[in-house]
């Protein structure tokens, strides 16, 4: 876990012109996202204002302001975090105050300084490190952290830092698409995965200030690999200047070498597995540690997703996933465990793994739990891609054949998922003349041969029902009862509370809303608090409740499905169901 420093930004003439309301805004805005991030919150405190300040230059000490402050620091929060996406997102959460918004949403943390000794920002040696204006916390113990953060670029005298958008669309464009690439490549050199994964991020940062200064280059992939694989040989250079001046450590050194993959194997292997991402995906999946640790390793590494994102995946909070994965890199670290590429004998044995990182990757690009994208098609084409690369090794696994099937059935639907404003449109009322044939084809080609062969999987039975919903010319067409058994056979191999969600709803479709109402609530009673957060079973219930004409129950209904749901395109679907009702629009 690396430590965060949030510095928390503010007006001086707001704060100190706050009216008593706000005051109070404040501090219920600072308690709920205390109560939210308590685990990782180390400390944090708010300060006085300016007229506090003591200044301090060399030997000389003076109290008071000497100049007007537009902009004070209000505060800060120490924070510990898994990883820099999830110190970002903490810092994205804490609310303003005083003049400034209290959903962070509306605007992104002004300053978040690693505490791990990093490199001074440009300019910096030109600053005072230690002189400087020191003010005092303000307020008494127990009255919860009055902070600030003012939005826009921060002004530190003559100097202001604004990042024009179009970089920042660069960099999010390189992140979704080159982070596996980056990090893959990156691996090789560096020798452990821990250092690869911090030249990458440090190359992206160093993305940032480049590309602003000189403009975009014309491969920005190649760019930031490059960048990420001089940053790890230089750390290696580093370390090799180290052994030499400290010849007592040399013999430790040498004994403990820090290169986990020794690229001289990795290219031996280079026909057997020939694309990085998939050796990365494979090394994730090392059988010393759990499932759930490989699951969520190969989903950050591989795919970089956020902690957030793996835990809506996961169904479980985002302190308790960012934990999973300091844990699974903490074995990493203590047990030694080498981060190689597999023998082809060795494939088999990670194959089920494998399987369920990529099924997930796919569900996480099918409906993204967050955000203003219902689909994240990058992350379902890089399943793709790697799903086939993995068949070309093994073409005779019929559960590949039917992951990739499942997932090309899906693909081929994903332009009638969303309407021109991107909201969500639902099963039943897409246009299936849209949906791409050859997709089509070929995904229902896998899944006939998956079938084959003895008893089926469970990505062969989740793509034999794909196969029935694009066989059929309407959903009052589809062969439900079929969908049915499949599903019973589904969660004969692998039992599951989401399974049984879907399972209820081809129930419905079949025996009618009262009966798909049952099947809901034995689901309820059997798994108890499970689907609390997954807001798919309110948002069930509530169209059940609808087509009954049960308006009451079905407000109750969505109106919980939209406090639970994070994404915005199914806020918008949920929000269009209340208004078709008559009823309010649901929460801001």
């Amino acid at each position: 876990m690396a430590q965060y420093l949030v510095l928390i930004y503010e007006s001086e003439n707001d704060y100190a012109n706050a009216a008593p309301e706000v005051y109070g805004e404040v501090i219920a805005a600072h308690n709920r996202f205390s109560e939210r991030w308590g685990d990782a919150i180390l400390g944090g405190n708010a300060l006085q204002g300016s007229d506090t300040a003591t200044t301090i230059r060399g030997d000389v000490v003076t109290d008071g302001p000497f100049i007007e402050s537009k902009e004070m620091l209000g505060g800060y929060y120490l924070v510990e975090a898994a990883d820099l996406d999830q110190a970002l997102e903490i810092g994205r959460s804490c609310p303003a105050g005083f003049g400034g918004p209290l959903h962070r949403e509306q605007g992104d943390a002004r300053w978040l300084l690693p505490g791990r000794g990093g490199r001074p920002r440009p300019g910096s040696r030109d600053r005072e490190v230690v002189p400087g204006r020191l003010r005092r916390g303000r307020g008494p113990p127990g009255d919860g952290l009055r902070l600030n953060r003012q939005d826009g670029p921060v002004d530190h005298g003559q100097e202001q830092e604004t990042v024009p958008d179009v970089v920042r669309r660069a960099l999010d464009d390189a992140h979704r698409r080159e982070w596996a690439f980056v990090l893959s490549a990156t691996v090789r050199v560096a020798g452990s995965l821990d250092l690869a994964e911090e030249c990458t991020q440090d190359a992206y940062v160093r993305a940032l200030e480049v590309w602003t200064r000189d403009g975009l280059p014309r491969n920005p992939g190649a760019w930031l690999t490059t960048t990420a694989r001089n940053l790890a040989t230089d750390r290696h250079r580093r370390a090799a200047v180290l052994r030499t001046k400290l010849p007592l450590l040399a013999g430790d050194a040498r004994s403990a070498p820090p290169a986990d993959i020794d690229e001289t194997t990795a290219d031996a292997l280079e026909e057997e597995i020939p694309d990085d991402r998939l050796r990365l995906v494979f090394t994730c999946c090392h059988p010393a540690l759990a499932r759930e640790a490989q699951v969520a390793l190969t989903l950050r590494l591989v795919c970089g997703l956020t902690t957030n994102e793996i835990a809506h995946a996961f169904l479980v909070s985002e302190s308790t996933m960012a934990a999973r994965v300091t844990r699974a890199k903490k074995k990493i670290a203590a047990a030694r465990i080498p981060y190689r590429v597999p023998a082809g004998h060795e494939l088999a044995e990670r194959l089920d793994a494998v399987l369920t990182v990529l099924h997930l990757v796919l569900a996480t690009g099918h409906t993204a739990p967050t955000g203003d994208l219902l689909q994240r098609v990058d992350l379902v084409d890089r399943a793709v891609d790697l799903t086939r690369a993995l068949l070309g090794l093994m073409p005779d696994e019929r559960e590949l054949r039917a992951l990739l099937g499942l997932a090309l059935l899906g693909r081929a639907r994903a332009v009638t998922r969303v309407d021109a404003t991107g909201a969500f449109v639902p099963l039943e009322e897409q246009d299936r003349r849209r949906w791409d044939g050859a997709l089509v084809a070929e995904g229902e080609r896998l899944v006939r041969d998956s079938l084959r062969g003895g008893r089926p999987g469970r990505f062969a039975l989740q793509a034999a029902i794909a196969a029935l919903h694009t066989a059929a010319p309407s959903v009052d067409d589809t062969d439900w009862d079929e969908v049915v058994t499949v599903y019973d056979l589904l969660l004969r191999v692998w039992p599951s509370p989401v399974v049984e969600l879907n399972r209820a709803i081809a129930v419905a479709f079949r025996d009618g809303p009262e009966a798909g109402l049952a099947e809901l609530d034995a689901l309820e009673d059997a798994h108890g608090t499970t689907l609390d957060r997954y807001h798919y079973l309110p948002a069930t219930r509530a169209d059940l409740l609808r087509r009954l004409g049960r308006t009451a129950d079905a407000r109750a209904a969505y109106e919980q499905a939209l406090a639970r749901c994070d994404s915005e395109p199914e806020r918008v679907y949920l929000r269009r169901r209340l208004t078709e009702l008559g009823l309010s629009q649901g929460r801001p």
